[in-house]
């Protein structure tokens, strides 16, 4: 996630810029045809430009809105999943008196929390990461579940034989839960865990059974295509209107005006009719870049430096004070 006061406009300009070559074509086209060939009776009136850019305002407006909603449910859920990961491993490491068992049972839900992360960051067919003025930020950080496997990465929190049993499973994810909830029994009858402390640990595997169907819905469900379609259809038609409806309204300056511009300020038409329609591809892209927060965009929600600190904040309670690596420190994880 991208965390730095603002972005710069040069930045958000080169991000853009493909939009404003295409709107520069639209703006010039109809600009030449009106003042070149003096096809004058291009011109659309006023009025219906005026009333589809206020509709399009509207669907653009509740499309960003919708899509920030998403991200900042996505927040909530993984803020949740944190805070509870710690209550998790200090219950384990206080309620377990095997502390051999404890520290397994805490790294199990670290494991549960990496098969997640990485499940999250798999690609749906209706994510915007790899169109290309997003691939072009991707030298810029890192995703860690497109570089190192998840075999790989779960070494470090479970035994090979449950590495086995996870990456084979239809669903890794509830096998990780099942193991979880197993080994809670298996302490509950063997009397190292009394009722009172099984029932909570238990309480806290549903909470994460619950969140974890959260961040699945918002995974799996994407802003419906029906409004993201008709949103584009509707700024691009405005976009494209937008000149031929300025034509006749900068053209009358020429009455008012001296000098060199007389008799060709219909000119101006292409510079503000290209700033106006900016602004409305603009936050088209700024709602379509916040629609999927787990997709790995510089926009998302950094679940892999979460899922980093929280390690870093368990590994400390059980005294093992030394940070995790990261991938790449001379880089941005998400």
């Amino acid at each position: 996630m991208y965390i730095g006061k603002t972005y710069k406009i040069t930045e958000f300009i080169f991000w853009t810029r493909r939009n404003l070559f295409l709107l520069l074509l639209i703006s010039i086209v109809p600009v030449l045809l009106y003042e070149l060939l003096a096809l004058h009776w291009l011109v659309v009136p006023w009025p219906i430009v005026a009333f589809l850019g206020t509709a399009t305002a509207f669907v653009v407006g509740f499309k960003n809105q919708q899509t920030y909603n998403r991200t900042w449910e996505a927040r909530d859920i993984w803020a949740l999943k944190i805070g509870m990961s710690r209550a998790w491993a200090m219950m384990c490491r206080d309620f377990i008196k095997d502390s051999d068992r404890a520290h397994e049972i805490a790294s199990r839900n670290l494991a549960w929390l990496t098969v997640l992360r990485y499940e999250l960051r798999s690609k749906r067919a209706w994510e915007n990461i790899d169109k290309s003025y997003n691939r072009e930020y991707a030298n810029f950080y890192t995703i860690p579940e497109r570089e190192i496997a998840l075999s790989t990465v779960l070494q470090k929190y479970i035994s090979d034989d449950e590495i086995e049993k996870v990456i084979s499973a239809s669903n890794p994810l509830i096998q990780l839960m099942s193991l979880q909830s197993t080994a809670l029994v298996s302490l509950s009858d063997t009397g190292e865990l009394d009722n009172a402390r099984f029932f909570e640990l238990h309480k806290y595997l549903r909470e994460f059974s619950t969140l974890q169907a959260r961040s699945e819905k918002i995974k799996n469900f994407p802003y419906p295509r029906q409004y993201a379609t008709v949103n584009r259809i509707f700024v691009w038609l405005f976009c494209f209107l937008l000149p031929f409806a300025m034509l006749k309204e900068f053209n009358a300056f020429n009455e008012f005006v001296t000098g060199l511009m007389k008799g060709h300020m219909v000119w101006l038409v292409i510079p503000f009719s290209m700033i106006i329609s900016w602004v409305y591809t603009s936050l088209d892209q700024v709602g379509e870049s916040t629609e999927n927060p787990f997709e790995g965009s510089p926009n998302d929600i950094p679940i892999s430096r979460m899922c980093q600190d929280i390690e870093n904040e368990i590994r400390a309670m059980w005294g093992d004070s030394k940070p995790v690596q990261t991938i790449n420190p001379h880089r941005i994880i998400m």
